[in-house]
């Protein structure tokens, strides 16, 4: 899938995304849980290592600390609970200065590559990111509270 542009939406409109993977579906059911804002920092299994959620909340790095990743196994479904989160986007083809080797233990390189658009994912809403995607979550200031739906691309 070629795009040149990052994939964010409100959870309201989660469904418009099942068609995207075939677990899509059970990883925007776990963020619809009445109890997300509450559960603790962590990993919480979904479908055994095909699909899992960790819970983090934390400070922002800012746009110009918050470090360019990408990932070869997962997709990432990153959804603000609560704070403003800005989440850099570059196509990994285009990111020419890795920052480190690829860690296949964790599915993440670094990369020094500038992103090519910011956006501003506010509570309630999410970004999806896929292995073709470069991003750099943890852009935004002040407390954030996230859950990040990793959906294994095998």
């Amino acid at each position: 899938m070629k795009r040149d542009h990052v994939i964010v939406d409100s959870l309201e409109h989660a469904s418009r995304y099942y068609n995207l993977h075939t677990d899509f579906e059970q990883a925007f059911a776990f963020l619809y849980r009445s109890d997300l804002a509450e559960l603790a920092d962590g990993r919480y299994e979904i479908d055994g290592t095909k699909v899992y959620c960790i819970i983090s909340y934390g400070p922002g790095r800012t746009r110009e600390k918050a470090r360019l990743e990408a990932h070869q196994k997962y997709i990432d479904i990153q959804y603000v609970i609560s704070g403003i989160d800005d989440m850099g986007w570059i196509p990994v083809a285009e990111c020419k200065q890795p920052d480190g080797e690829y860690n296949a233990e964790k599915d993440i390189i670094f990369y020094k590559d500038v992103p090519r658009i910011w956006a501003t994912v506010m509570p309630g809403n999410f970004a999806i990111f896929f292995p073709e995607d470069g991003h750099a979550p943890l852009g935004g200031t002040g407390e954030l509270h996230k859950a990040i739906v990793k959906v294994s691309v095998y």
